[in-house]
């Protein structure tokens, strides 16, 4: 029988149909939250569920994740996201010692084992400079939406953004471009600063074996390669790295 998990973030809710024997991904869905994570969760699940050709009714159990995983009254059970993202980046990626997620109201490093269990973790949920939601200012700002920014920054040199704080350094940010700088560069800027802190970040866990980097950030090719060059190894990237922290609530839904 097929299970389900449902992943609600601040910025997307995704859900992953996973058959329950083989662990074999049957569909997925990714669609904004808005401001009703019940009805985005039921959304995505309803979407996962036609893609696969499956009733919900036939589903064995559903899992929810995500910090609107207490607004989803049809999931059978309840995991932190960290516990789902570890799970299904090793899943995905066995060597896995290490998974990085850059959420829109956080960032998290999480150290792993070959079971992909937690062993130790780090999260910044204080600060935007160090989240999506960084990006999503930035976006704002040059008038680009995030395909168009990941391109941008692509094309950019670095100019050092020097503010720590996301308030001051949009700040920074309208300034620089009132000098002329090139909104190329100060995208690829934005991307150093945000890749630096997440590389900070993970330096408080022990850090071994591969990086797997999951989230709505690892779907923009130019950071990815800029964490990887900040970080000085080659990291891993799903095809639908949204989905990883469903793909974890799948897997535990799979179990007896």
């Amino acid at each position: 029988m097929p299970v389900a998990g449902v992943d609600v973030g601040s910025v997307a809710a995704k859900a992953v149909i996973l058959d329950e024997q083989s662990s074999t991904i049957l569909s997925h869905a990714v669609l904004p939250t808005g401001w009703n994570p019940r009805q985005a969760g039921e959304e995505a699940l309803g979407r996962a569920c036609s893609a696969a050709g499956v009733e919900r009714a036939s589903l064995r159990r559903i899992v929810g994740t995500g910090y609107g995983r207490i607004a989803l009254p049809f999931a059978d059970k309840s995991v932190t996201e960290i516990t789902c993202h570890a799970l299904g980046a090793v899943h995905l990626f066995p060597r896995t010692g290490v998974v990085l997620d850059i959420g829109g109201q956080d960032s998290k490093a999480i150290a792993v084992d070959a079971d992909g269990l937690v062993q130790d973790f780090v999260m910044n949920d204080k600060c935007a400079a160090g989240t999506g939601r960084f990006l999503q200012v930035l976006s704002g700002i040059l008038g680009m939406d995030l395909p168009e920014l990941d391109e941008a920054a692509a094309k950019g040199h670095p100019t050092d953004i020097s503010s720590m704080c996301a308030v001051f350094a949009e700040t920074e940010i309208v300034g620089l471009l009132a000098q002329g700088a090139n909104p190329e560069d100060v995208a690829a800027g934005v991307f150093r600063s945000l890749a630096r802190r997440m590389v900070t970040l993970s330096r408080r866990i022990a850090c071994r074996g591969e990086y797997t980097f999951t989230g709505g950030l690892a779907s923009m090719p130019a950071f990815a390669a800029r964490l990887a060059e900040e970080l000085g190894t080659e990291i891993n990237v799903a095809e639908q790295p949204q989905t990883i922290g469903a793909l974890g609530a799948a897997l535990i839904a799979a179990r007896p």
